[in-house]
């Protein structure tokens, strides 16, 4: 018996409205790159066209690979026995209720990003939840900088490097915030409130200095000879960016 099968079924739920927000998942890596689905439905993955709602069409993918099921508590990614697994942020998968941000590879072949709203992504979608839009290998906003990232896809690029592996979900959340702020202090309660919410602003300083530190490793892997992150003392937290 499966996840969604066991979920308590005796009250029903609504049908979805245009109005209620519905999770999606954009494709991150060729041939479906920058294609986008919303999870408001069930839908299969794999090689067999005549049966999948999201075909991608390598041979290392089985020919029904994994479906994504819409229960009560968010999303459910669940793999159908493939021979080369699904994975979630680097760890292969049975049944995982995916979180809002996560990384999905089908057999090592495609990523996708998983968000659990559509107001968490940035790029318009198309009506047919399908639509593809132009993208480059980096994102084309500032450019001339050396750190660059997209909101869409959840993906930084020092340089012309790709990050990988990718940052987590909070990670990017924090790289983000100071990352639209360009040349600004950003106050720690206002990290806290974005990433974790205002009631966490209580409890969340040391959450966010171990934050800070974690991203201040993973860009420093990348990129030693840049310190991004400066801690203004008593003020709050600053993204220097220098040129390429």
């Amino acid at each position: 018996m499966s996840f969604g099968q066991m979920m308590d079924t005796s009250t029903p739920r609504p049908p979805k409205t245009q109005t209620e927000s519905t999770a999606v998942l954009i494709a991150l890596d060729a041939p479906l790159k920058a294609r986008r689905w919303r999870v408001d439905r069930p839908l299969l993955i794999g090689r067999a066209e005549e049966r999948c709602d999201i075909v991608i069409p390598q041979r290392q993918v089985s020919r029904l690979h994994a479906q994504l099921l819409p229960v009560s508590e968010g999303v459910l990614l669940e793999d159908l026995g493939s021979k080369n697994g699904t994975f979630v942020n680097g760890e292969r998968i049975t049944q995982v209720l995916l979180q809002d941000g996560d990384i999905i590879s089908i057999a090592y072949a495609v990523r996708f990003a998983f968000w659990r709203a559509e107001s968490t992504v940035t790029v318009p979608l198309e009506e047919s939840g399908t639509g593809a839009a132009p993208s480059d290998d980096a994102p084309r906003a500032d450019a001339a900088r050396r750190l660059r990232l997209d909101s869409a896809t959840r993906q930084v690029w020092i340089g012309d490097t790709l990050l990988e592996p990718p940052l987590s979900a909070a990670q990017f959340r924090l790289l983000q915030i100071l990352y639209e702020h360009p040349g600004q202090v950003v106050p720690r309660e206002k990290l806290i409130e974005a990433i974790w919410g205002p009631q966490a602003l209580a409890i969340s300083s040391q959450a966010l200095d171990a934050l800070i530190h974690r991203l201040r490793e993973r860009l420093a892997e990348a990129d030693p000879g840049v310190a991004y992150l400066r801690t203004i003392r008593g003020q709050g937290l600053l993204l220097e960016n220098p040129p390429r």
